[in-house]
């Protein structure tokens, strides 16, 4: 099927955002997308108009909201005043397109506390084996493999050398120790993202091996909570050098999750 998004929508700043590890750039400047077991081939076409190889029922249950379409990118966009914060104005009009992805809350935590100390072909490297490990074995519509993110039950019974064929490294542990309490009961998992964004902090960081940093991003890329500010050695960075006064959070709430991505892509793609 075909949709036309006429909202700010670029699937490769997309994929390159740093919220998502199973994006993957197939023929025809288009991205196979793996998400909740289903399998996504999306391709740029023309202007604003994308071929999906869904139906138009699967992209509206499922790819929409996804994509996060029911969130207007240009009004937010719209609410930073060029004359006040001419930096973050230049950054958002340089990587319009970005969108903060509805993924699955299970993979996000899975694949951030994986993200620790890491590069991303890394990330990417350890997701694939630990799908291919314990997910499900599937075909997209091309007729090529894909491998769903495995359940915490999948995770508990993997071998150690399954374990060890991931290359986890020191993180191995906090992910099977995390599947564990989740199986075993000893976990919510689902009650994990009750309270305010303080409260849901705190209940993230007092799991094992999830520091602030993962919680936060945890926080914006998992739960969808548009005004966490996950803070890397690049948001610090922009932090020390365009905000020396002190970054305006009050100005930029609800939105200064999506304000850090256009942040965080602006400075490392000037590198």
């Amino acid at each position: 099927m075909r949709v036309e998004i006429k909202d700010d929508f670029d699937l490769k700043k997309i994929a390159d955002s740093g919220q998502c590890f199973r994006w993957q750039p197939i023929e025809d400047n288009g991205y196979r997308i793996i998400h909740r077991g289903k399998c996504l081939c999306i391709y740029k076409v023309d202007g604003y108009v994308y071929e999906l190889d869904c139906t138009k029922e699967e992209y509206e249950s499922i790819w929409s909201d996804y994509l996060d379409m029911s969130e207007d990118y240009g009004t937010i966009r719209s609410k930073i005043d060029k004359k006040s914060d001419p930096f973050l104005y230049e950054a958002a009009e340089h990587e319009r397109g970005i969108r903060i992805l509805r993924q699955d809350p299970w993979e996000s935590l899975i694949s951030f506390i994986i993200s620790q100390n890491r590069n991303i072909p890394a990330i990417k490297a350890s997701i694939e084996k630990l799908s291919e490990k314990a997910g499900v074995q599937k075909k997209d519509t091309r007729g090529e493999i894909y491998y769903t993110f495995p359940t915490p039950e999948a995770i508990v019974n993997m071998s150690d050398e399954d374990v060890a064929y991931c290359k986890f490294g020191y993180r191995d542990k906090y992910i099977t120790e995390f599947a564990k309490s989740v199986v075993s009961g000893n976990i919510d998992f689902e009650g994990l993202n009750v309270g305010d964004d303080e409260e849901v902090l705190k209940s993230l960081t007092n799991i094992y091996g999830v520091g602030k940093k993962v919680a936060s991003c945890m926080l914006l890329f998992g739960f969808h909570r548009l005004n966490a500010f996950p803070i890397d050695v690049w948001i610090k960075r922009v932090l020390e050098t365009e905000y020396s006064d002190g970054y305006p959070f009050e100005v930029y709430s609800p939105y200064n999750g999506v304000y850090q991505q256009y942040m965080f892509a602006y400075y490392r793609n000037k590198q």
